[in-house]
């Protein structure tokens, strides 16, 4: 089976057309490069936009969705594989087992969940698997300064800089995933007094 990468976006419809136009240009680029797709397998926004176009190249789609979302008509049934799940916890870690590395799209709450739950099993030494931001128009200008001020402020190592790549055009993501292979986490914890 082709290398998975996990795609973590926004399911919302009511988006800006400017962002499915670039999840849809992500997931032609990844059938492409020999990618298959492992993500939480809705069909609306980003998700679906992702999920059609790997599809539609002739890529393979694993998708992973809860219950309660399935039974709202939410799921991607045209997935090659769809999983079905209790709680979102089991899909984040059934998500997290089968990929090869991680890109997030823009997104909102749950997509920043999910990724900063990987940055921090990376920071951990837990995820060993490349993680790159799409920073699609800026999208993550904020969260990087974000993630600047806790360097400044010692809440981590400047190594934790190193533990995810952000890309600001579709190929850049790919070449920031080989660039980002093989990176470790040096010890999380700063020596004590």
């Amino acid at each position: 089976m082709a290398k998975l990468l996990c795609v973590y976006c926004a399911s919302s419809d009511r988006l800006d057309p400017k962002y499915a136009a670039a999840a849809t240009e992500l997931g032609h680029a990844m059938v492409a490069r020999g990618w298959g797709l492992v993500y939480g397998g809705g069909k609306s926004g980003l998700m679906g936009a992702v999920a059609r176009a790997v599809k539609a190249r002739g890529g393979h789609v694993i998708g992973v969705i809860p219950e309660f979302m399935k039974a709202r008509e939410l799921a991607y049934d045209e997935a090659d594989e769809l999983v079905t799940v209790v709680t979102l916890r089991e899909r984040k870690l059934l998500m997290e087992a089968r990929a090869d590395a991680f890109v997030t799209l823009p997104g909102g709450f749950g997509t920043l969940e999910e990724i900063m739950e990987i940055l921090t099993l990376r920071q951990l030494n837990v995820v060993k698997k490349p993680c790159v931001f799409f920073n699609q128009d800026g999208f993550y200008d904020d969260l990087l300064r974000l993630f600047d001020r806790m360097l400044r402020d010692q809440f981590f190592k400047p190594s934790n800089l190193q533990l995810f790549r952000v890309a600001t055009t579709v190929p850049e993501i790919f070449t920031q995933i080989e660039a980002s292979a093989g990176v470790h986490a040096e010890s999380k914890w700063f020596e004590t007094r």
